[in-house]
């Protein structure tokens, strides 16, 4: 594996942050878990379109695996998962 990063993952969660879902992982990449930490509050306020009563947003340890292509890849968002 190749060096670790972070990046942050928007959940969404029943009321009161409870039993919460991954519904879009950021392509941002953070060297730092504060760098992270730091940049959640905006990246929750431009990743709030999902269906679900609370939306958190979580910094997560990730790794390069030593051959990854570097380049930023659009989030994966499931299609029933964005307010109409």
């Amino acid at each position: 594996m190749g060096p670790a990063y972070f990046v942050i993952a928007i959940l969404g969660c029943a009321d009161g942050g409870t039993a919460c879902t991954p519904v879009a992982t950021l392509p941002t990449r953070y060297t730092s878990a504060e760098q992270c930490n730091a940049a959640t509050v905006d990246a929750l306020n431009e990743n709030n379109a999902f269906d679900f009563p609370t939306l958190l947003a979580r910094c997560r340890k990730s790794a390069l695996p030593a051959s990854a292509d570097r380049a930023a890849k659009p989030p994966v968002v499931p299609a029933d998962a964005r307010r109409g």
